[in-house]
């Protein structure tokens, strides 16, 4: 675990951190190396109430947040909603987005590991997908107002598992996980597993290559969020754009299909299943829920003039009470596109 060791070190956070956690082999590996590193973090854990051991791993993240002054996080996965791997990962991640916003935090941990990155690899190969789909599992990422950070990607489970036996921490092991059913299980057992543990220099070695590779050509500027409005900023390439866009509406709830891309390409400017605005300019990218614009005050409509906001966005910020021009200012570059 040197290199993990190493990687917090010099990572600089701040008090406002929390761990997604579950009680696995990879979350509890996480939450001892970021105590052992002295990082300052909370733990959320979902109870999906599909198994009788979920409690087990309730009590024993209440028990760890006790023993370590921690603040533990828990919700419940509602009996009313149809329990699929989608509906699962919305839920949670409402459940997180919903803790930053009420407590601050500012970084998100998740304890995605070498093994997850390469099913997520093969899932997206046969399903079709370029290198920045193939490699979306990134070490670090932005998501609304906090950082998501990975930082056990270049590990894998058997080497956590192996530091967890060494200092005889507890875990649980989770039998769904077994069940091919789920697309991502039976990926993991026929091939990346299986893989990993053949030639796990080898693949680490790549993931480290190509994730050099998208760096030098997808180069990542941190996005701007306001409330539901994103500002991303990029050098021009509408592949580039495209795949923004696609991401950040995946994290809204929309799937975009190859017409629908097309068509985004092709107009710059229109909105997506009646829900969100979006607009390419010359080097930016606004996405917002589509509010249909309305009887606007003259002094608002020019200051969206000087600031080049563009039009299908206007009715969205009008909606905000609060909404001041003040906080778009180191946004807003003038495009003359």
């Amino acid at each position: 675990m040197n290199i993990i060791y190493t990687m917090l070190n010099n990572m600089k956070y701040s008090e406002k951190n929390l761990l997604a956690f579950s009680g696995g082999i990879d979350s509890s590996a996480l939450f001892y190396l970021l105590v052992e590193n002295n990082i300052p973090f909370d733990i959320a854990i979902v109870d999906y109430q599909q198994r009788e051991q979920s409690k087990q791993e309730i009590a024993y993240a209440n028990s760890l947040a006790m023993k370590y002054n921690k603040q533990c996080h828990i919700k419940e996965f509602p009996k009313d909603l149809s329990f699929s791997e989608k509906n699962a990962r919305e839920f949670r991640y409402d459940f997180f987005d919903s803790l930053v916003e009420s407590y601050n935090y500012e970084t998100l941990f998740t304890a995605h590991q070498l093994n997850d990155q390469l099913e997520w690899f093969l899932m997206q190969l046969t399903r079709g997908a370029g290198l920045k789909e193939l490699l979306g599992m990134q070490e670090i990422s932005y998501r609304k107002n906090y950082k998501l950070h990975k930082p056990l990607l270049k590990h894998s489970k058997e080497s956590l598992l192996e530091y967890l036996k060494k200092n005889e921490y507890q875990y649980f092991e989770d039998n769904s996980n077994k069940d091919e059913k789920y697309r991502r299980n039976f990926f993991r057992h026929q091939y990346s597993d299986k893989l990993i543990k053949e030639f796990e220099e080898g693949i680490k070695n790549s993931f480290e290559y190509l994730q050099n590779d998208l760096s030098s050509l997808l180069p990542e500027k941190e996005p701007f969020y306001y409330k539901e409005l994103s500002i991303y900023t990029f050098n021009g390439d509408l592949n580039i754009a495209i795949k923004m866009i696609d991401s950040d509406l995946k994290t809204r709830g929309i799937l975009l299909t190859k017409k629908t891309r097309d068509e985004i390409l092709e107009k710059k400017e229109l909105v997506v299943s009646h829900k969100f605005s979006i607009t390419i300019t010359k080097n930016q990218i606004y996405i917002a829920p589509y509010i249909k614009s309305t009887a606007m005050e003259k002094k608002f409509k020019e200051n969206c003039r000087e600031k080049k906001i563009p039009k299908n966005i206007r009715g969205y910020l009008y909606s905000l009470e609060e909404f001041t021009f003040s906080v778009l200012e180191p946004l807003l570059v003038a495009d003359k596109s």
